[in-house]
């Protein structure tokens, strides 16, 4: 797979993700759920923004030759700051992907290295891309929400999932999705639920403002799929539910919608989807 193709099926990965609804707690086309300041339009403009650090991505992972990783991580931390410009720029200044820049970039980078070291695997390349990360980021400032959330709760976030491999989409999503059937809307709607009944996503608890509001999602989230998912009225009837809870509440889920941008993407490179 060329370095253009891969960089293609990121900003598809972004778009898929976009598209599909409902989606409690997120922007889809029929719904801003709880962000008044956006719309589909908007991330439509920031995918679109994104293609350009994505080409750069894939062409440092083409590119690399040394043997320490991290040093290919720095590389594409310095394209992501650039990149982030963009976004803003496209925006008006409204945050649409900053976290899909930081996973997305990971993975774009990680499989173009993967087209030339076949003996590795993206989850593998981005646990050594990024070793160390939790503690060169956090714990010494309290500037970001990220920073904030390790203080106080010991939780590492999106570079703790990272510095893991991200074992949640390797080991959770994507396995789901491939094993998914009906529409693709449907399956994509289940495999987010599937990622909101295990982790613990940091936007969600920067909106909650707590850290129970997890274990309510968690129960949220496995109702919905014991239910049978959106390809069933009673899982349809219990989406449109937690739909407007989340509204109510002010709750976002766009750490989990990160982690299915990323199984997206991993899953248009294996051709599941």
């Amino acid at each position: 797979m060329s370095p253009q193709e891969i960089a293609q099926n990121a900003e598809k990965a972004l778009l898929y993700e976009v598209v599909t609804n409902p989606k409690p707690g997120l922007v889809d086309p029929a719904d801003r759920g709880p962000h008044p300041d956006m719309d589909v339009y908007l991330f439509i403009n920031s995918s679109l923004s994104l293609g350009e650090y994505f080409r750069q991505a894939a062409k440092i992972g083409t590119n690399f030759t040394d043997t320490d990783l991290r040093e290919m991580f720095k590389k594409l931390r310095q394209a992501g700051i650039q990149a982030e410009k963009t976004m803003f720029e496209a925006t008006k200044k409204i945050n649409t992907h900053k976290g899909a820049i930081f996973s997305l970039g990971l993975f774009v980078c990680a499989s173009a290295y993967c087209q030339r070291h076949r003996d590795l695997d993206e989850f593998e390349v981005i646990s050594k891309m990024t070793q160390g990360l939790v503690k060169h980021d956090l714990g010494q400032k309290n500037d970001t929400a990220g920073e904030r959330q390790f203080l106080k709760y010991g939780k590492g976030g999106v570079r703790a999932e990272a510095e893991a491999g991200y074992p949640i989409v390797k080991n959770v999503a994507l396995p789901f999705l491939a094993k998914s059937t009906g529409e693709l809307n449907t399956r994509l709607l289940d495999t987010l639920m599937k990622i909101v009944s295990q982790i613990e996503d940091s936007n969600l608890i920067k909106r909650a403002g707590n850290i129970q509001v997890v274990e309510w999602s968690h129960e949220q989230a496995e109702k919905y799929l014991d239910l049978g998912g959106y390809g069933t009225a009673a899982g349809k009837e219990f989406m449109q539910e937690l739909n407007q809870t989340f509204k109510e509440e002010n709750y976002s889920l766009g750490g989990s919608a990160d982690l299915l941008i990323i199984t997206i993407f991993m899953a248009l490179q294996k051709n599941i989807i």
